[in-house]
């Protein structure tokens, strides 16, 4: 089979990966040649555990290449992925569709025959029939079917999670289309993968409820992490005794400054966008997006309590900018709201994050970068745990004792524990957990 896939950014690069370890031959196309020219060096724009090795090796059997060429790349192919960037609209929340419209229009005119348009990218409902629509309307001649096909890969762990899903979602319609579909997830039906097929509009919502459905869990632990510091208990405990519950489960149930990255965020806000239009508002999402936007506000509030009151003057190291461990990915991080609100009080920042500070210095340009998480921590008035990397679960508190000014931590991922950091003479602020 061959497969032409419109995007190299996270979903199209990883998944176009990953179909030619499947034994597919992929050609992605973008329009950005630099792009395209340290792909074609072995160059990875994005920090993915495994991806560099992955897309290494399928280009030297020949089943990966990359092109700017869209013509060159959907020529003679059975399936082309949309897989371009849906970001929030500026203003009013609704996903940005220009890219994928734009990428239905240059379909059109380069089809040259049968095909099935597959939207990999993270659209809301209605959007398939759109796709359709302008092909249509461009080249009323072509025999193509419009296919959904939504990716839920989780940043850090992209490549197990292609390669052995929970389940696989196709918005087919046809029996065209789902003949190609299956065919090209063959690999994943010898493993007895299921494979979901449902209509355009099912499989567009089930990508957003799913979504959805873990923000709002996170939030939920977030919001019970906080009645647990007020009544003595731990939110740890709380998690893991109704995590035990089938019907709950334990995934998801980990306090913290709340939710960010490139899906979680906008992928709420499209929902509740879209839901309103429909006229049939989702009152627990709107909820779960103002919750946790005022979150990471508060976090900031639990930094500034921690070092007294005020942190004007203060040097405060931060460890950990990425929105989660594993990523370089920026978008939406926590650390995005914290450090500005903190500064803002008048504190300096000295930060560290082991992959996220070439993207992080793009948005966060006034605050001092360091070279390791120890470099941070000297003559800084507390040190906040704000991602959990690895290297930060196992710090040595001696160490940092004296490099800190005053042994203050604000631990945000909840990676100590208090009796320990009692112990090791720190000053120790957590979420939804007891003091020592």
């Amino acid at each position: 089979m061959r497969v032409a896939m419109i995007g190299t950014g996270y979903v199209g690069l990883v998944s176009g990966a990953c179909f030619s370890e499947f034994g597919v031959d992929v050609v992605c196309v973008d329009r950005d040649a630099s792009k395209i020219e340290r792909l074609k060096k072995g160059e990875i724009p994005i920090y993915e555990p495994g991806l560099d090795e992955l897309v290494k090796n399928n280009v030297e059997q020949g089943r990966l290449t990359f092109t700017t060429d869209l013509k060159q790349a959907i020529a003679g192919a059975d399936a082309v992925f949309i897989a371009v960037g849906t970001p929030s609209r500026r203003g009013d929340g609704h996903a940005d569709l220009s890219y994928v419209y734009g990428a239905a229009m240059d379909i059109a005119g380069a089809l040259t025959g049968y095909a099935v348009i597959v939207t990999k990218s993270t659209v809301p409902v209605g959007t398939g029939r759109e796709v359709e629509r302008i092909i249509k309307a461009a080249r009323p001649e072509l025999e193509f079917d419009v296919v959904s096909n939504p990716e839920f890969l989780r940043e850090g762990s992209a490549i197990n999670d292609f390669m052995r899903p929970d389940r696989v979602v196709i918005g087919a319609e046809t029996e065209r289309a789902q003949k190609v579909m299956r065919q090209l997830y063959r690999v994943l039906y010898l493993i007895e993968t299921p494979i979901l097929f449902t209509s355009l509009e099912t499989s567009e919502l089930i990508k957003y409820a799913a979504n959805t459905f873990l923000a709002a869990k996170i939030t939920f632990i977030n919001e019970i992490a906080d009645l647990c510091e007020k009544v003595g208990a731990d939110v740890h405990d709380v998690a893991r005794g109704i995590g035990l519950d089938g019907r709950i489960g334990k995934k998801f149930l980990h306090p913290g400054p709340g939710y960010g990255g490139s899906c979680f965020p906008k992928d709420t806000l499209a929902l509740v966008k879209t839901a309103q239009d429909y006229g049939a508002p989702l009152r627990i999402i709107e909820t779960v997006v103002a919750v946790n936007d005022k979150r990471k506000r508060d976090m900031a509030d639990k930094i500034i309590a921690a070092c007294g009151g005020s942190v004007a003057g203060k040097t405060i190291s931060i460890l950990g900018l990425t929105f989660k461990p594993n990523t370089d990915d920026m978008r939406d991080s926590p650390s995005l709201a914290i450090i500005p609100a903190l500064t803002q009080a008048g504190a300096k920042i000295q930060a560290y994050d082991p992959e996220g500070m070439h993207e992080a210095k793009k948005m966060l340009p006034d605050i001092t970068y360091c070279n390791d998480g120890y470099e941070t921590m000297k003559d800084a008035d507390a040190v906040v745990v704000l991602t959990e990397w690895n290297q930060f679960r196992n710090l040595d508190t001696k160490r940092m004792k004296s490099l800190l000014k005053t042994p203050i931590m604000v631990d945000l991922r909840n990676v100590y524990t208090p009796a320990d950091m009692k112990a090791a003479g720190f000053t120790y602020i957590c979420i939804g957990r007891p003091k020592a």
